[in-house]
C-alpha cells in the first residue's frame, strides 16, 4: 500500500486505509473493483505529475494549468450555440452565494420553507414570461427538459413518436436521444434552407396517429424566429398530438410567449437569466405548461405551490401532486428527481425580479438591434454572405464564408490572434449550409466590439 499521505485527501493515511479495508472484510482496494471486468480496467501509468504533497504546491500547479485557458474576459467572444455570454448583475451572485441557498439540492430534507418560497417565486416569474401557470423545478439543462417534455407528451397521448425540427442543437439532440430511448421514436422534420423555418409540407407528410408531439425551438439553434408557430401547433392538435416548444427566455421580452401560439408544453434553459457561463455547470432546464391535471400529473420534477394552512389567513409553500415523485412512489414515480439545479432557479428568479417586464423588453430589443447592426456591417466584407437565412433572427445568425476560400476553422484560428472567439463552425453538423459559422451577439457587445470583429475579419480574409 502506498506510503504517500495526501493531506488534502481524507483517509489517505495508510494505517487508516488498512483499518477501513479490515472493517469491510477486504484485503485490498482492488477487491472493491471486482465487479468491473478485468479487460476494462486501466493497467498503465496515468499521465500525472509526481505527487504534490504540499497543498500550496498543488494550488500553484492547478493555477498554472488554468492560466493556459483563454477566457471571455480577456478575449472578445462571439460564440454561443447553447451557452451564451450575457451580463450577470452582481446581485445574482450575491444572493445565490448565501448559505441558505448554496446547494443544487431541491429535495425536502435539504430545504426549508424559505427555500420553498424562493423556488415558488422563481417558478411564478418564469411562468409569467412563458404565459404558463405551472413551471418545474430546474432540471440539469435544456436537453434534459426537452427529453422529459417528450416523455410527458408520450404518457399523456399514449403514443411513442416525436417529430423534431432539424434545426435543433446537435448536442441537445444527443442528450434527448439518451433520455427517451428505448421508449420513444424520434424523427427529424426538414427545414427550409432559404428561411430556416420548419418545412410544413414535410411536417404534414410525417405526422401520424403515432405522433405524440412535435418539438421545435423558437428561436431555433440557427437563430431563426419561427413565424409559422401557430400553423405548426394547429397541425399537431388536428392530429391529436401535442405542441412542444423550446424557448430561449432572453427572447421573451420581444417575442410572444409559447402559450400564445398554441404550445402545450414549453422548455428551455435558465442560463441566460443571470447565470455565468462555466464549464460543467451554469445550465438549468425548465418545463412549463397550463395548470391542467393531465399535465401536472406527468411532471418528472418537484413542483412548488402556495396553499392555505390550518391557521386562518396564513399561507405556506409546499409540494404539488407529491404522489408523482420518487419520494412518495419510489420506483413507481414518473421519473427521477433529487439532485438538480435548484440554485440556478433561485438565481433566475433574482434576475427576473431585478429586470422586470420592461427590463426584459429592453434586453430583447437591445440584442435584436445589435444583431441587425452587425449583419449590416458584415455584409460589406467581400466573400461573406450574411444573413444566410432570410427569416428574422434573435441573438444568433449564420455567416457563410464559402466565397472567401477559407475554412471556418482557419478563420477562427486567425481571429484568436486578434483576441477574438469567432462563430461556432457549422460545416460538420450542418453541411447543407456550406462553410458557415454561427455567430452570437448579446447585450454585452458594444458598437466598438462589433466594429472590432468586422475589422479583424477584413484583415483575416484579405
Amino acid at each position: 500500500m502506498s506510503k504517500v499521505v495526501y493531506p488534502y485527501i481524507p483517509n489517505s493515511v495508510p494505517e487508516v486505509k488498512i483499518q477501513m479495508l479490515k472493517e469491510l472484510g477486504l484485503k485490498s482496494v482492488e477487491e472493491i473493483y471486482a465487479e468491473i471486468p478485468e479487460h476494462l480496467r486501466f493497467k498503465g501509468t496515468m499521465n500525472l505529475p509526481e505527487p504534490l504533497l504540499s497543498e500550496y504546491e498543488l494550488r500553484r500547479h492547478v493555477e498554472g494549468i488554468l492560466a493556459q485557458n483563454k477566457t471571455c474576459t480577456e478575449y472578445l467572444n462571439f460564440l454561443g450555440g447553447g451557452t451564451w455570454q450575457h451580463y450577470v448583475p452582481e446581485v445574482c451572485d450575491t444572493i445565490n452565494s448565501r448559505d441558505e441557498f448554496l446547494t443544487a439540492y431541491v429535495g425536502d430534507a435539504y430545504a426549508d420553507h424559505g427555500k420553498f418560497q424562493a423556488m415558488f417565486e422563481y417558478a411564478s416569474m418564469v411562468g409569467d414570461l412563458l404565459g404558463f401557470d405551472v413551471v418545474s423545478t430546474p432540471t440539469f439543462d435544456w436537453g434534459m427538459a426537452a427529453g422529459y417534455s417528450m416523455r410527458m407528451a408520450a404518457r399523456i397521448t399514449g403514443r411513442n413518436q416525436v417529430l423534431v425540427t432539424k434545426t435543433i442543437s446537435p448536442d441537445r439532440y444527443l442528450c434527448i436521444q439518451n433520455l427517451v430511448k428505448p421508449n420513444l421514436e424520434l424523427q427529424f422534420v426538414d427545414y427550409d434552407q432559404q428561411t430556416g423555418l420548419l418545412n410544413l409540407e414535410d411536417f404534414k407528410a410525417k405526422i401520424s396517429a403515432n405522433t405524440a408531439a412535435v418539438y421545435f425551438e423558437n428561436p431555433s439553434y440557427l437563430g431563426s424566429i419561427e413565424t409559422q408557430a401557430e400553423d405548426i401547433a394547429a397541425i399537431a392538435h388536428n392530429n391529436g398530438a401535442l405542441c412542444l416548444v423550446g424557448a430561449d427566455p432572453s427572447s421573451l421580452g420581444v417575442l410572444s410567449p409559447p402559450s400564445s401560439y398554441g404550445a402545450d408544453i414549453a422548455c428551455g434553459d435558465l442560463q441566460p437569466l443571470g447565470i455565468h457561463m462555466n464549464a460543467g455547470g451554469g445550465l438549468a432546464g425548465f418545463i412549463a405548461s397550463r395548470d391542467e391535471e393531465k399535465y401536472v400529473a406527468e411532471y418528472p420534477t418537484q413542483l412548488w405551490g402556495l396553499t392555505p394552512t390550518v391557521a386562518e389567513g396564513e399561507y405556506g409553500f409546499g409540494d404539488v401532486y407529491f404522489e408523482r415523485t420518487s419520494y412518495a412512489s419510489r420506483e413507481h414515480a414518473k421519473d427521477f428527481l433529487g439532485t438538480q439545479t435548484a440554485l440556478w432557479g433561485i438565481t433566475a428568479g433574482v434576475y427576473l425580479a431585478l429586470m422586470g417586464p420592461q427590463g426584459m423588453a429592453e434586453l430583447g430589443e437591445g440584442i435584436m438591434q445589435r444583431v441587425a447592426y452587425a449583419i449590416e456591417l458584415l455584409k460589406t466584407i467581400p466573400g461573406i454572405k450574411v444573413p444566410v437565412l432570410s427569416s428574422p433572427s434573435f441573438k444568433e445568425f449564420v455567416v457563410d464564408f464559402d466565397a472567401t476560400g477559407k475554412k471556418v476553422a482557419d478563420i477562427n484560428k486567425q481571429l484568436l490572434e486578434h483576441k477574438i472567439f469567432g462563430g461556432k463552425d457549422l460545416s460538420v453538423k450542418f453541411p447543407e449550409l456550406g462553410n458557415s459559422a454561427l455567430f452570437c451577439i448579446t447585450e454585452v457587445h458594444t458598437q466598438a466590439d462589433i466594429h472590432r470583429l468586422v475589422d479583424a475579419l477584413r484583415q483575416v480574409l484579405a
